[in-house]
C-alpha cells in the first residue's frame, strides 16, 4: 500500500506519530510517502509528489489538515484516514492514541470509506471568463473584507432569483460542512448522507432571510450588488481570492465525492454528542 502522509507541523505529537508509522509500516506492507515538511522531520521515506501515486492518504492534525488533504486528492477515489492531533477533530477518523490499530485496520481493509459530497465553484469575471476554480469538502464563503458594513448579494438557484441578501456574507456548504461555519451562522445540521446544498446568510439584516436547503443537483449563483468594499471568496476556511462587483460565483455538486475512513462503532450522532455537546445537558446517572 502506497500511503500518502500530510500533516500540520505545529503539533508536538507529530514526530512520535511518524516514528510509529515507520516502525509498523514494514510488517503492514505500507510504503509511506511524505509531503516535504514531514519528510524533513522524519528524515526518511519517499517524497509525496502526486496524488496519483497513492492507495490511501493519512492526515495528521485536525479538521483543517484533513480538508487540505481532500483538496490535494482533487476528486480522486482515494480514502482518507484523518488522525486528530488537535481539539475538535469532527471530521477525523481516530485519535493519536489509536493510530497504530487504525493503520492495521487500514492495511487489512477493515474499515468503511464513507463517501462525502463535495462542491466545485467557479469565479466568473464580468466578461464571462472563468478566473478561478476550486473544490471544497466543507464550504465556500463569499464575505466582506475588514469594513463593518453590510454587503448586498444577489442569490440565484438554477438561474431563478431567490432574493437579494443584505448581510456580512453567505455560506454555501455541503452536509459535511453544515457543522462548520454554517452552523455558527445559524444554519441547520444536515446528516452527511443526506445529499443537499445549504445556503446560509451571515448576519442577515432582515428576519426574512434564513438558511435554505436545496437539492444536491442545483446550481447556486451569487453576484455582488452595489458593494462598497472588496469581497473575498474563502474555500474550506483556508484559501481563496478577492471578488469584485460584476463577478459571479457559481457553485454546484462536484463530480466525485471525498471518501473518509470510518471504523465500526463511530457514528455521526455519537460524534455530535461527544464533540459538539449535542443535546444541551450532560449525561447523568439515573437513581
Amino acid at each position: 500500500m502506497r500511503l500518502g502522509v500530510i500533516g500540520h507541523q505545529g503539533y508536538d505529537e507529530l514526530p512520535e506519530i511518524l516514528r510509529t508509522l515507520f516502525r509498523v509500516a514494514p510488517d503492514l506492507k505500507i510504503e509511506p510517502l511524505l509531503e516535504q515538511g514531514l519528510h524533513e522531520i522524519a528524515g526518511k521515506g519517499a517524497r509525496l509528489e502526486d496524488a496519483q501515486q497513492l492507495d490511501a492518504l493519512v492526515t495528521l492534525g485536525g479538521d483543517g489538515t484533513l480538508l487540505r488533504g481532500a483538496r490535494f486528492l482533487d476528486g480522486r477515489d482515494i480514502p482518507i484516514l484523518g488522525v486528530n492531533l488537535g481539539r475538535l477533530g469532527f471530521l477525523t477518523s481516530c485519535l493519536s492514541d489509536d493510530f497504530e490499530p487504525a493503520l492495521k485496520n487500514l492495511a487489512s481493509g477493515d474499515y468503511v470509506a464513507q463517501p462525502r459530497m463535495a462542491l466545485t465553484a467557479r469565479a466568473i469575471s464580468s466578461d464571462g471568463e472563468v478566473r478561478k476554480q476550486w473544490r471544497a469538502l466543507n464550504d465556500f464563503v463569499l464575505h466582506k473584507g475588514g469594513f463593518a458594513r453590510v454587503v448586498r448579494l444577489n442569490v440565484f438557484v438554477d438561474g431563478e432569483s431567490i432574493g437579494t441578501y443584505a448581510c456580512d456574507g453567505v455560506v454555501i456548504c455541503t452536509p459535511t460542512g453544515s457543522t462548520a461555519y454554517s452552523l455558527s451562522a445559524g444554519g441547520p445540521v444536515v446528516v452527511p448522507t443526506v445529499e443537499s446544498i445549504i445556503i446560509t446568510p451571515v448576519s442577515p439584516h432582515t428576519l426574512a432571510v434564513r438558511s435554505l436547503v436545496i437539492p444536491a443537483d442545483a446550481e447556486v449563483t451569487v453576484e455582488a450588488n452595489e458593494t462598497p468594499t472588496e469581497l473575498l471568496v474563502t474555500v474550506d476556511g483556508q484559501v481563496g481570492t478577492s471578488f469584485v462587483k460584476g463577478e459571479k460565483l457559481k457553485v454546484r455538486k462536484a463530480d466525485n465525492p471525498v471518501r473518509i475512513i470510518r471504523f465500526p462503532g463511530a457514528t455521526f450522532f455519537e460524534r455530535m454528542r461527544v464533540k459538539l455537546g449535542w443535546g444541551g445537558l450532560p449525561d447523568v446517572d439515573q437513581p
